[in-house]
């Protein structure tokens, strides 16, 4: 295929398991059964063209626009608040209080000058003259105030020079693999945005939508950034393997832990305004947050055996499985602390008002927010280490031996052998003299069957040397023999 790139002997990963050709076809099955299989997936859950129900009546608009000039008021009194002890609240910022003259950069009227009220109260942002914002704007509004409402600031521009300065570094460092994985990173949020998101809103189960969705994230996405070989092959297959455990492990996790989904304002209007089952919304969030990790480890076993295979053509299966299992449970080690540490991250600010909140220990676990991420961080832990296991039994089993099965014998203890043990190496050539000493005696112990013979040449003298001690300064030897 062409996503194959090669390039040299370093670039393990495309040059595939010394695998045969009953492997080979083995493998191919395999895959081509997972395709079939997610292509169909994909056809019939594919969602549809969405109605024009609500089109005709009037929806926010966004639109972009430069503030050119800002004018501020004094901040009005905000009343008290009941049942605090009559205390005033803290005074808005002097600085969020006033209204924004804004010309607009899209949109119908881009080119026109409106004037919107700037955001004020607890926690408003702060906007300065020459600042690129984001306007709601709602037609056919007959209020006496204006239709365009200050929304955020406009981060398109710095978002985009972020992500050329990904990009660059990406295929800077990686070359030619490295804008193979780009493509892969832009068909995943194509499969994310317009086939998951949009089938689970249209009411299709969310475990299946997962399922599917991420067969097909991999298939592409794999293939694209490692080649089409044995290798990768493996990976995948191993990598859906272990999917389909971790989603096993998730339905009953869930069902164990009786969590349904539902842990803040989001998943309630989910739940309430579009029917969907968060239960099954959960399950997907695990499966396809597992997938980002398990084609890392996936793919680092499959090269690892490769590579072992490559180097060692006398290992054998076992031989095989028990080194790249070695470099896996360093590999699982890390990784584990990184799911924990990205979890937790995500649910800082959480930690912090459980923190403050000086709830009990055991309160704080059994909250469902809480519980829901220690869900996620266990079984997505558990298909991980599975992973290993899984992929390096099937990427050994699938390479090819070159020599016969005592390749899995362990190697001897013994670290040190005496020379004359070994069985490679011919014997210690015997000297002149012991030759003519040996024809001597069979010479004298059967005349009759030796007959006259030539009397034997002598031994040779054998010299021998000593070596001169080194004299001092006075022309003394300090140790004589």
């Amino acid at each position: 295929m062409g996503a194959n790139h090669s390039h040299g002997p370093a670039d393990t990963a495309g040059a595939g398991l010394p695998g045969s050709r009953a492997t080979v076809r083995v493998t191919l099955a395999g895959i081509l059964t997972l395709a079939l299989a997610t292509l169909a997936g994909l056809i019939w859950l594919w969602p549809g063209d969405p109605g024009g129900e609500g089109a005709s009546s009037p929806q926010l608009q966004r639109v972009k626009g430069t503030i050119v000039q800002i004018t501020l008021t004094p901040c009005p009194q905000e009343p008290p608040v009941e049942g605090a002890g009559a205390q005033t609240p803290p005074p808005s910022d002097p600085a969020t209080c006033g209204t924004a003259r804004v010309k607009l950069t899209s949109g119908d009227q881009a080119g026109r000058s409106v004037t919107a009220q700037l955001p004020s109260g607890p926690g408003a942002q702060r906007f300065t003259t020459g600042d690129d914002i984001v306007l709601t704007y709602l037609p056919g509004d007959t209020l006496e105030a204006s239709p365009y409402q200050i929304s955020d600031h406009d981060r398109s521009f710095p978002l985009l020079l972020a992500g050329v300065a990904f990009a660059l570094a990406v295929i800077a460092f990686g070359r030619w693999r490295g804008l193979s994985a780009l493509v892969g990173l832009a068909i995943t949020f194509v499969l994310l945005l317009m086939f998951l998101i949009p089938a689970i809103l249209a009411g299709e189960p969310p475990l299946l939508v997962a399922i599917v969705g991420a067969s097909a994230i991999m298939l592409a996405v794999l293939y694209l950034t490692h080649g089409f070989t044995v290798t990768t092959s493996i990976a995948i297959i191993g990598t859906t393997v272990s999917l389909a455990l971790t989603g096993l492990l998730s339905y009953l996790a869930i069902g164990l832990v009786r969590l349904n989904g539902i842990t803040d304002e989001s998943s309630f209007y989910l739940d309430t305004g579009y029917q969907i089952n968060t239960q099954g919304l959960l399950l997907a969030s695990i499966i396809i947050g597992t997938l980002g990790v398990l084609d890392d480890v996936t793919v680092t076993q499959a090269v690892t055996v490769a590579e072992l295979a490559r180097a060692n053509p006398a290992y054998g299966f076992a031989r095989l499985y028990r080194a790249a299992a070695r470099i896996g449970r360093a590999h699982i080690a890390s990784v584990i602390n990184t799911i924990v540490l990205a979890y937790a991250g995500a649910s800082l600010p959480l930690l912090l008002l459980i923190s403050v909140g000086r709830e009990p220990i055991g309160q704080v676990v059994t909250n469902p927010v809480l519980a829901q991420e220690i869900v996620r961080s266990i079984v997505g832990t558990l298909g991980l280490i599975a992973s290993v296991p899984i992929t390096t039994a099937l990427a050994a089993a699938a390479t090819r031996r070159t020599t016969t099965p005592t390749a899995d014998r362990p190697p001897s203890r013994a670290r040190h052998r005496r020379r004359g043990d070994r069985t490679d190496e011919p014997p210690f050539p015997k000297p002149a003299h012991a030759h003519a000493h040996a024809d001597a005696f069979a010479a004298h112990d059967h005349p009759a069957a030796t007959g006259p013979r030539p009397s034997p040449a002598p031994p040779l003298p054998v010299r021998r040397t000593r070596t001169r001690p080194t004299e001092d300064r006075n022309g003394h030897h300090p140790h004589p023999w």
